[in-house]
């Protein structure tokens, strides 16, 4: 394994939850007997989800190091297609060889961004990614969201604890708040204006203002917002990546709304695509 350095590049507690989750992956892989096993809900088997978890790693790794990887041209079609290559070309699907590979890329990904470090501002220029320019910083929370949503899958497949907990959510803010505008639904948007604040439960909160087919995202909450979401962060994380139906949580209790239009938090989560 790479050794690591001891500055702390990326915001506290991110490379830790980087390093936390892929090592989560792993052991939730080491006890798969079978990697043909379907993934609910997913047209992948463990095997494949597994691969693809690898390929990102590698992919985030490089793109951090400071090289070009094109890779789809940011639309869900093209990620969708840019996946199914990927995965052609790429054939293994055991288990213990894939969560190896997810360590040291996970692993490759901090050192590579350790190093910039000392050449550069903390977060450093921008990069060229599959959803658009980030920074460093913005980078590393896409990719530990990666991470988190397959791992719940893989999780999910495999009948065991998934590794998204609220303190991991909070590190995921910084890249769905940047990634907002570009996965909106032009349809769903295009005669919309309202503001949200969305604010997760006993955590941070943000805004969201949509006026003549744009989306603005700020880092705080909105002073006279139509509409305040109150939402518990796990359940944020999962309606965000489309691995739980907003309906049922709202049945359960996990989505609070008011403010003067209350109506339009339900609304909300159709607004976008999952990344």
């Amino acid at each position: 394994m790479a050794q690591h350095s001891t500055q702390e590049p990326l915001p506290h507690g991110l490379a830790r939850a980087i390093r936390e989750t892929a090592d989560a992956i792993a052991t939730l892989l080491h006890r798969a007997g079978d990697t043909s096993v379907a993934v609910p809900d997913s047209q992948w088997t463990l095997g494949e989800a597994a691969a693809h978890l690898a390929l990102a790693n590698e992919l985030m790794a490089d793109l951090a190091a400071g090289r070009e990887r094109p890779y789809g041209d940011g639309t869900p079609q093209s990620l969708a297609a840019a996946n199914v290559q990927a995965l052609a070309a790429f054939k293994e699907r055991e288990a213990q060889p894939l969560a190896s590979m997810i360590q040291e890329q996970a692993d490759a990904f901090l050192d590579a961004v350790h190093r910039s470090a000392s050449d550069e501002s903390a977060a450093g220029p921008a990069l060229l990614t599959p959803l658009g320019p980030m920074d460093r910083h913005v980078l590393a929370s896409y990719l530990l969201t990666h991470m988190l949503g397959h791992g719940y899958d893989l999780a999910r497949a495999l009948k065991r604890p998934h590794m998204i907990d609220r303190g991991r959510v909070g590190l995921c803010l910084p890249f769905i708040r940047s990634v907002m505008p570009r996965v909106a639904d032009p349809a769903a948007i295009a005669d919309l204006a309202a503001r949200y604040t969305v604010r997760l439960r006993g955590g941070p909160a943000f805004g969201v203002s949509l006026a003549d087919g744009a989306v603005l995202v700020t880092p705080t909450p909105l002073e006279r917002a139509d509409c305040t979401i109150l939402i518990e962060p796990v359940t944020f994380l999962l309606i965000a990546l489309g691995r739980r139906n907003p309906w049922r949580a709202i049945a359960h209790g996990h989505i609070l709304a008011w403010g003067r239009k209350p109506w339009l938090a339900p609304r909300f989560p159709t607004l976008f695509t999952a990344p």
